[in-house]
């Protein structure tokens, strides 16, 4: 059952900006309405890496290797789930996901293949 549409992927090359998009149905948002929310992202035949959460409250959370280059921001009024990319690199290709958790921002992260997400994903690829 997918429950999230994500969107704003493409192919750009290394430092340029991307700006993704999550959304769902307002049943489904307003489900989640107290639960962290994040984006996660995974290169096949690796295991999927927690990118950025945030939570209802706004208190955000972010992996190391984006800090400083991803913003992640949660528009609940118009059910969008945003992540800001600038400065990508290669090392930034995947597939990106997004999800909720009832925990914290820093569990989504840690959370890593035991992270279910229910959307089709966006496609990122950075070239050198």
């Amino acid at each position: 059952q997918v429950l999230f549409v994500e969107s704003g992927g493409g192919s750009v090359q290394a430092g340029a900006s991307l700006r993704l998009s999550c959304t769902a149905s307002e049943e489904i948002w307003r489900s989640y309405t107290s639960y962290s929310m994040g984006w996660s992202r995974q290169v096949q035949g690796k295991e999927r890496e927690g990118v950025a959460a945030i939570d209802a409250d706004g208190t955000t959370s972010y992996t190391d290797s984006v800090k400083g280059r991803f913003t992640i921001s949660r528009d609940n009024a118009n059910r969008i789930l945003y992540l800001q990319m600038d400065n990508l690199t290669p090392d930034d290709t995947a597939v990106y996901y997004c999800a909720a958790v009832p925990g914290p921002p820093s569990v989504f992260l840690r959370l890593g293949d035991r992270l279910v997400t229910r959307g089709q994903g966006t496609l990122v690829t950075v070239s050198s």
